[in-house]
């Protein structure tokens, strides 16, 4: 039994963890903190793939003939899974802990690339470059930064989402220039165990110290109050929820015993409120004209133009630099501003960028390309920070299995668009319809983003959340 005093001081040591340290006195860095830089380094080490489709595409064709539409069919499968995979991610993490999920994602990511050096026929690299790839960027997704922020964090989520989100392109971007050099000499190949070693580096450090939640090392999420009558953490403060706030929602976050009928649950529950199809309208957009056009195409599109392979995985790599300070810079917005209004800012002015873009694809690297890739890259994921605050605004401790949804959808819009452009290319010989086609979608995503209702974050939906018609 504990004596007051023991109980007093136990209380006073979590305040010290779950508070930011005050000016008067030195307090040891939060335990939040060194889960949030071992999730940025397992962000890193999974983005590899995500830099190597646009790169190895011509390489591939170049050696086994296949056409621009079946290695766009094997990057459409790996985005298909890489968002249908992530709210059963989300869910499995809830129920089996984020450090396992991630390692076994990984594990998943570094053998599917280096099974793709196997591969001589075009069905093996659906296979690899799909499946094995898309199931484990799938558990690595962006859900896996909300999680994280989520569980970890009770202030300043917005901020952690968008340093967490910023680790993939910090991955395209250490990754993209050797995979670009490698594919040139000696070889694809080489540049496929690149990315393989790059995502089994980063096992050992999550087994050692991704922790699963607070409670693991007994403390409060960064930023949280200890609650009257101190004790230890409670479970719905460590899976993200706040019980003050939302009682309701505290209870819909317990883990599931079968995490797939959790997140089918949760679906249900999301798909009776207009919200969530319109943020899941505009991720798909989001999707299409990221990770589907740009990603997938951007590098055969200025390869089309007489531009140099590696000079255009330059130009991605400036895409990825300013990716991150536009991503973490998004998340700061967010946690100041109304989200839907960034939401309609952001998705109009990539539209703009798409509609210039024919104009300046040409075979040497111009100013105004330049001025392109720095404002795209500002703009590439800063959608994630006001998007994930929506859904855990509406959601409550669904938010991040809600967010995960949301995710599949701009997945299903990135296999959409990246199939459609090489079709547009085998079709017309060039890329000129597909930028188009993403300028006007963009313009529609800024439409319904700008009319998701002012109110929608103070509603809390909680007849939703507890199953409620």
């Amino acid at each position: 039994m504990s004596s007051p005093e023991a109980t007093a001081a136990r209380n006073e040591e979590d305040q010290e963890a779950a508070t930011p340290p005050g000016p008067s006195r030195k307090r040891r860095l939060h335990p939040a903190w060194m889960v949030a830089a071992v999730a940025f380094l397992a962000l890193v080490g999974a983005a590899g793939f995500r830099a190597a489709p646009g790169v190895l595409m011509v390489p591939l064709q170049q050696e086994f003939g296949w056409s621009t539409t079946v290695l766009s069919a094997a990057v459409s499968i790996n985005l298909v899974l890489f968002g249908l995979t992530a709210p059963f991610a989300a869910a499995l993490m809830e129920r089996f802990g984020i450090r396992a999920v991630t390692a076994v994602a990984l594990v998943l990511i570094g053998a599917g690339s280096a099974l793709t050096v196997l591969v001589n026929q075009s069905w093996q690299i659906l296979l690899t470059w799909g499946l094995l790839i898309g199931l484990g960027t799938g558990s690595m997704a962006l859900v896996f930064a909300a999680t994280i922020a989520n569980t970890w964090f009770s202030k300043s989520r917005g901020l952690v989402i968008g340093i967490l989100t910023a680790g993939s392109a910090a991955g395209q971007l250490v990754f993209l220039p050797f995979i670009a050099m490698l594919a040139q000499d000696p070889g694809w190949r080489q540049a496929s165990l690149l990315i393989a070693a790059g995502a089994l580096a980063v096992v050992p450090l999550v087994l050692k110290f991704l922790k699963n939640s607070p409670a693991d090392v007994g403390v409060l999420p960064y930023g949280a109050e200890v609650p009257a009558g101190g004790g230890e953490p409670e479970s719905a403060v460590a899976t993200g929820a706040r019980p003050a706030a939302e009682p309701a929602a505290a209870t819909a976050a317990e883990p599931s015993r079968n995490a797939a009928v959790r997140a089918l649950q949760v679906l249900r529950r999301a798909s009776r409120v207009r919200t969530f199809w319109a943020l899941a309208a505009g991720f798909a957009i989001c999707g299409a004209t990221t990770n589907g056009l740009i990603g997938t195409h951007f590098i055969p599109s200025a390869h089309d133009h007489g531009m140099p392979e590696t000079t255009a995985a330059g130009l991605l790599a400036v895409v990825g630099i300013f990716d991150i300070l536009g991503t973490i810079a998004s998340g700061w917005l967010t946690d100041r501003y109304n989200p839907r209004i960034l939401l309609a800012v952001y998705y109009q002015f990539r539209g703009i960028g798409l509609l210039l873009l024919p104009l300046l694809l040409s075979a040497t690297v111009h100013p105004s390309m330049i001025v392109f890739v720095v404002i795209y890259g500002l703009d590439w994921v800063a959608t994630v920070p006001p998007t994930a605050a929506i859904c855990r605004q509406v959601f409550g401790a669904d938010g991040s299995v809600v967010f995960g949804w949301v995710f599949a959808a701009h997945q299903l819009g990135a296999a959409a668009a990246a199939l459609a452009a090489g079709a547009i290319r085998d079709a017309t010989g060039q890329y000129t319809y597909a930028w188009f086609g993403a300028a006007a979608m963009c313009t529609i995503a800024a439409i319904i983003s700008a009319t998701i209702r002012k109110d929608a974050g103070k509603r809390q939906s909680t007849p939703v959340v507890t199953g409620a018609a």
